[in-house]
C-alpha cells in the first residue's frame, strides 16, 4: 500500500519530467535556425557634409566605424531573412530600393524579407537631403555597397549546423527621456537645459531587449538590440562616430564576440539629454550585456515577413501660421542665428508648396522571429505611436524598428500635432499631413493580426 501511494505521489512528478524531456526534443527540433552576421565598414572623409543638424558642417576624423550591419535568418535555403542597420542619419527609399533589388537580384533574397534600419546617429556624412544641405553623393553609394556586402558577407557566414535563440527583454530607464518639454511660456522646446521645463508632453519606452543566436557550441554569431533614443552624442568632439549605441555594439563585439547589431526604436520624440556620450555608452553596454546574461532559449517555429506598401499625404499648410510659429521660437531662443535658422524653414515650405495633398507611397514591415515580432516604419516616430503598437500587437513581444526601408520625416501623433515645436513645423523634416502617424499603426496592426493568423 505504502509502494503505491508513493507511486502515486510521484507519477505527477514523472509525467513533468517526461513531457519536459519531450518539449525540449520537440523545441530543439523545431528551431531548425541557421544564422549567419557581418559588419561592414563604410568609408569616409572629412571633406564630406555631415547631417543631423540645421546646418550641414564638416568634422575632422572619426572614432569607431561606421558600419553597415547584417544578421541573416535561414529555416529553409529557399526561406532567407535579413536584418541590416546602417550607422547615417536616415534614407530615402530611392537608395534603400536600389541596395534591395541588388540583394534580390544578386544574393536571392526578395525584398519583402529584407528590413534596412538606419541608426540615426547624427555624425556621419548626410544621406538625405533636409534643411540647409543635400545629401553627399558619393557616400550615399558607399552605403548602398555597403549594404550589398554585408549581406553577401552574412551569407557567407551561415552556420553549419543549428543554432539557438536567445531572447531578454531588458530595460534602459537612465540614457533617454522624452525630450519634448513644455516651457513656462506655452512653447515646446527639444534642446537645451530640462531643469526649468513644466513637464514632458509624451512618454518614454526604456525597453531593452536582446536576440541573439548561438552556434552549437555556445558560442556567440549574432546579437541584436532595441532602444529607444535619438542616437547624438560621440566621444572626441567633433568627429564622425556611429555615436553611443553604436559605441556601445562594437565595444561589446571586442569582448563578447560575435556581431552586435542595432535596431533603432521609436525614438522621435526622446533624446539623451543629462548623460555625456561616455556615460551613455557605458549605460547601454551594461544593460545590453545584462539582457544577454538573462536570455532564455525560445523555439523558433518560423520565420515571416509582410512588406506593403502604405500611401499618404504630404500635408496642406498654413503659410502665415507655420511662418509665426517658427519665427516665435527662433527669436526666443536662437539669438543671432534667428533669421538664418527662420530661412531655412521658410525655404522648405516654398519647396513644398506645390506639392501639398500630393499623395506619396513608402514601406511598412512587420517580421516575426517565432514569437517575437519586429516593425519596420519609414521615419522619425514618436514614442506614443511606438507604444500604441506595441499594447495593441498579437504578439507579447513587440519592437519597433524606425528609419526602415524609407525616411519620410517625423511622425508625430496628433496630439503632438496640437502642441506644436520643431518635430511638427512644416518642411521637409516633418511633411507627412497629421494622423499619418495612427493610420500607420493601424496597418501596423492588421499586418501583426496577419502574420498572427497564418
Amino acid at each position: 500500500m505504502k509502494s503505491e501511494r508513493r507511486l502515486r505521489r510521484c507519477l505527477p512528478v514523472l509525467l513533468t519530467l517526461v513531457l519536459s524531456c519531450w518539449c525540449g526534443i520537440l523545441t530543439q527540433a523545431a528551431q531548425g535556425l541557421r544564422v549567419g552576421a557581418a559588419a561592414e565598414p563604410l568609408k569616409a572623409s572629412d571633406e564630406m557634409v555631415i547631417g543631423g543638424s540645421i546646418f550641414g558642417g564638416r568634422v575632422s576624423g572619426q572614432e569607431g566605424e561606421l558600419r553597415a550591419t547584417a544578421v541573416v535568418l535561414e529555416k529553409e535555403p529557399e526561406e532567407r531573412f535579413a536584418i541590416v542597420a546602417c550607422d547615417v542619419l536616415m534614407m530615402r527609399r530611392d537608395l534603400i530600393d536600389k541596395a534591395l533589388m541588388d540583394i534580390e537580384i544578386k544574393l536571392g533574397i526578395p525584398s519583402s524579407r529584407v528590413l534596412i534600419n538606419c541608426t540615426h546617429t547624427h555624425h556621419a556624412p548626410s544621406t538625405a537631403k533636409v534643411h540647409a544641405y543635400d545629401r553627399d553623393p558619393a557616400f550615399c553609394r558607399e552605403v548602398q555597397r555597403g549594404i550589398y556586402a554585408a549581406v553577401e558577407k552574412a551569407i557567407a557566414n551561415l552556420s553549419k549546423s543549428d543554432c539557438e535563440f536567445r531572447f531578454h527583454l531588458g530595460r534602459e530607464e537612465s540614457v533617454g527621456r522624452n525630450s519634448r518639454l513644455m516651457m513656462p511660456d506655452g512653447q515646446i522646446r527639444w534642446t537645451g537645459s530640462w531643469l526649468d521645463a513644466v513637464r514632458p508632453t509624451g512618454p518614454f519606452d526604456p525597453e531593452l531587449p536582446t536576440f541573439s543566436f548561438l552556434n552549437d557550441e555556445g558560442r556567440l554569431i549574432a546579437a541584436l538590440f532595441n532602444h529607444s533614443t535619438h542616437t547624438i552624442g560621440f566621444r572626441r568632439a567633433r568627429v564622425r562616430s556611429p555615436a553611443f549605441y553604436g559605441l556601445a555594439a562594437q565595444e561589446l563585439e571586442e569582448e563578447r564576440g560575435g556581431v552586435f547589431c542595432f535596431l533603432q526604436g521609436a525614438s522621435g520624440s526622446t533624446h539623451r539629454l543629462s548623460l555625456g556620450a561616455d556615460e551613455a555608452t557605458r549605460r547601454i553596454k551594461a544593460a545590453v550585456g545584462d539582457s544577454l546574461d538573462a536570455a532564455g532559449s525560445r523555439d523558433v517555429a518560423r520565420i515571416a515577413s509582410i512588406k506593403r506598401l502604405f500611401t499618404f499625404r504630404v500635408r496642406v499648410f498654413d503659410e502665415e501660421a507655420e511662418e509665426r510659429a517658427v519665427a516665435t521660437y527662433c527669436r526666443s531662443v536662437k539669438g543671432a542665428a534667428a533669421d538664418a535658422v527662420i530661412k531655412v524653414f521658410h525655404d522648405q515650405r516654398d519647396e513644398l508648396r506645390d506639392k501639398q495633398g500630393e499623395p506619396r507611397q513608402t514601406w511598412l514591415q512587420a517580421m516575426v522571429i517565432g514569437d517575437v515580432a519586429i516593425v519596420g516604419v519609414p521615419g522619425e516616430f514618436f514614442t506614443k505611436l511606438g507604444l500604441d503598437i506595441k499594447n495593441r500587437s498579437p504578439f507579447r513581444y513587440t519592437y519597433i524598428a524606425e528609419l526602415a526601408n524609407d525616411w519620410i520625416g517625423y511622425l508625430p501623433d496628433l496630439d503632438a500635432h496640437k502642441l506644436g515645436g520643431y518635430q511638427v513645423w512644416t518642411g521637409l523634416h516633418s511633411y507627412a499631413e497629421p494622423g499619418t502617424g495612427e493610420r500607420i499603426v493601424d496597418e501596423a496592426i492588421d499586418m501583426l493580426i496577419e502574420l498572427a493568423e497564418q
